[in-house]
């Protein structure tokens, strides 16, 4: 190689080492650009959008589900439906013995025929008695009519006695036939008083022959309501879950047996934090993203709020009235319905975490109106 030559390489290599650089600089100069612009407008669609988004990943899939508990105690007889079986409303779920509230029924039954017959009894008495209260009346006009002529037979000797016309012998006998006439009409005044007590008396039998026939009848009501109750019905449509019941096990009144699971009714509980909340209204559309369907993003709406925070429906509210406080940030629940398609919603389960977000662009300008009050 000629000395030429060996003195123009240093002067190639610099040159394309000032070429690189400067391809490098411009290089760093767009990427400086992009990384501006696109930080800016994420800046400018956060502060439009973004920030308008409030996100939780607590929250799960929830439903109104139905304890199945039955109402009176006995040996369960048939079990009508397994486990995880779809039911629909009123379908039979479990038969318990009805043996012995059939025959609290029949008591009942029997206790009102006893009773009607016993105020049959006193009624057919009061008939009676009836007769006997003109029976004494009549013994009662027989003895004023005695006593009368008795009284009047004195009243006419008692002159002629006095003229020695009539022994006094003989007016004395006629004053104490008076007297025993007079005795016998207050005997039978008291006679005819102590019959129309008794009618009375006897009204009163049939009264409670009623009352204990009413008491009877509302036994029987009972009595058939306890018949009927030994049937466990569906009271809604869903899926049987957590069944524990099984033939010929003996369950008392209130007794858990199993759950019913409404499957088309689900809906989500998700507690945000109260900072989150200022714009989150009724009616809002939600995205959720179900952790169990990776991928897979169903659509839901903001249904309510809940008027208290969690902890305010505890069983022990907390009391922050002391010396020491810690401040922490509540939750508050709010419920979301589901839209989604049928073959969707087979696949949701109550119990499973999801992560709702709320777009609370809707009530952004309510913002605004409380940034211009509180300015003012």
């Amino acid at each position: 190689m000629s000395d030429q030559q060996h003195d123009n390489q240093p002067a190639d290599e610099a040159t394309e080492a000032k070429r690189g650089n400067g391809r490098a600089k411009w290089i760093l100069i767009a990427l400086v650009v992009v990384a501006a612009v696109v930080g800016g407008w994420w800046y400018i669609d956060y502060q439009n959008n973004g920030k308008f988004f409030e996100e939780t990943n607590d929250a799960t899939v929830q439903a109104d589900m139905v304890t199945i508990a039955p109402k009176v105690s006995g040996y369960v007889e048939e079990v009508l439906v397994r486990d995880n079986q779809d039911v629909t409303a009123g379908q039979p779920l479990v038969r318990i013995d009805p043996r012995d509230t059939r025959a609290r029924a029949a008591q009942a039954e029997a206790q009102i025929a006893v009773a009607g017959a016993q105020a049959d009894t006193a009624r057919a008495q009061i008939t009676e008695q009836y007769a006997a209260i003109d029976q004494a009346r009549a013994q009662l006009a027989a003895a004023r009519s005695k006593a009368a002529y008795d009284a009047g037979e004195v009243a006419r000797y008692r002159p002629l006695a006095a003229s020695g016309a009539e022994t006094r012998q003989t007016l004395a006998q006629l004053e104490v036939t008076a007297r025993q006439s007079a005795d016998n009409v207050r005997a039978a005044e008291a006679a005819v008083a102590a019959q129309q007590r008794r009618v009375a008396s006897l009204q009163s039998q049939v009264a409670q022959g009623r009352a204990q026939g009413q008491a009877a009848r509302a036994q029987l009501a009972a009595a058939s309501v306890d018949v009927g109750a030994t049937q466990l019905t569906a009271p809604i449509a869903g899926r049987i879950g957590d069944k524990t019941v099984t033939i010929g096990q003996f369950v008392q009144a209130g007794t858990r047996l199993m759950s019913v699971v409404p499957l088309d009714r689900l809906y989500i509980t998700a507690n945000f934090k109260e900072t989150q909340l200022a714009l989150m209204r009724p009616g809002q559309p939600v995205e959720i993203d179900v952790d169990a369907l990776d991928g897979v993003h169903i659509k839901g709406r903001v249904e309510s709020i809940a008027p208290g925070t969690g902890a305010q429906f505890s069983l022990l509210p907390p009391q922050n009235a002391t010396g020491n406080f810690t401040k922490i940030t509540q939750r508050v629940p709010v419920r979301v319905s589901i839209e989604a398609t049928p073959e969707a919603r087979r696949l949701l389960v109550p119990g499973l975490s999801v992560t709702v977000t709320v777009d609370t662009r809707s009530a952004r300008d309510e913002l605004k109106q409380l940034r211009e009050q509180a300015g003012r």
